[in-house]
Formats: structure tokens, C-alpha cells, sequence
């Protein structure tokens, strides 16, 4: 794998914008086990290495099950989530994948089943800044830590 820039050394600036979003995410009321749930699908469905690792290591640490982790990129397929964190990670996809799915009305009528107005900003918000994360490690080929 070749290396690339360094983005947060040349573009400090960007960095810290990109930690000021998620400092807001931390305040946000958002459970922080969904958050890392939100953050893993996404990185799963860009491919970023470097997030997937980290995020399946951050929810790990916070108390996340072996079972939930080895499935959530076949959620739909087990009993192991809640229908707000299905909800969610139904968001998280149709979001991730926005040409694809173009976040269906149905799928925000549920999101409002379970989630307050501004809990699904807040929502949109941790899945928008983690797809911006997901660029920035694919793009730039960050490679996991061991």
C-alpha cells in the first residue's frame, strides 16, 4: 500500500473542524453504544479499514456484544437489534448509499417512531460526519493499528 498525505498534518484546520462535530455528537444525547453502531455500519459500507477497526474496537470497549459486532453488516437478518437501532441503521444505509436509496419517506416515518426531531438531526449529523471520516481514510489509504 502506498502512503499518502497525512491530511490532518497538512489541513489542520479540517481536522479540527472535524473534531468539533464530533464533540457536539458527544453532547448530542445520542447513546454513545448507537453512535459506534452508526460509525461501524457506515465505515463498512465505505470500506474504510482504518474506521472499521477502530470502531469495532471503541464499541468493544464500551460493553458491545461478539454476536452484534460479527452481524450488524446483516442486521436485518437478526433477532440482536433493537427496533431503534434498526431504525437507525436502516437511516444509516439509505444515507451512506444516497444515490442508491435516496432516503425513502418510509424509512424517516420510522425513524420518527423512535426518535425525537432532533434526535434524527442529530442522527443525520453522526452519519454525515462519519461518512466525511470514511473519505478522508479511504481517500488518504489510512491503514488500521494493530
Amino acid at each position: 500500500m502506498s502512503t499518502r498525505i497525512e491530511w490532518a498534518k497538512q489541513a489542520p484546520d479540517a481536522y479540527k473542524a472535524m473534531v468539533g462535530l464530533e464533540m457536539a455528537l458527544a453532547k448530542s444525547g445520542l447513546e454513545s453504544d448507537l453512535l459506534e453502531l452508526v460509525r461501524l455500519r457506515a465505515s463498512q459500507l465505505n470500506g474504510c479499514a482504518y474506521c472499521i477497526n477502530m470502531h469495532a474496537n471503541d464499541a468493544r470497549k464500551a460493553g458491545e456484544t461478539e454476536a452484534r459486532l460479527q452481524t450488524l453488516s446483516v442486521w436485518q437478518e437478526t433477532p440482536f437489534f433493537t427496533p431503534r437501532e434498526r431504525a437507525a441503521l436502516a437511516w444509516v444505509e439509505s444515507l451512506t448509499l444516497l444515490s442508491i436509496h435516496h432516503a425513502p419517506q418510509d424509512q424517516y416515518q420510522a425513524l420518527l417512531e423512535h426518535f425525537s426531531e432532533v434526535e434524527v438531526v442529530n442522527l443525520t449529523l453522526a452519519i454525515a460526519t462519519i461518512n466525511a471520516w470514511n473519505r478522508f481514510g479511504v481517500g488518504f489509504a489510512m491503514v488500521p493499528q494493530a
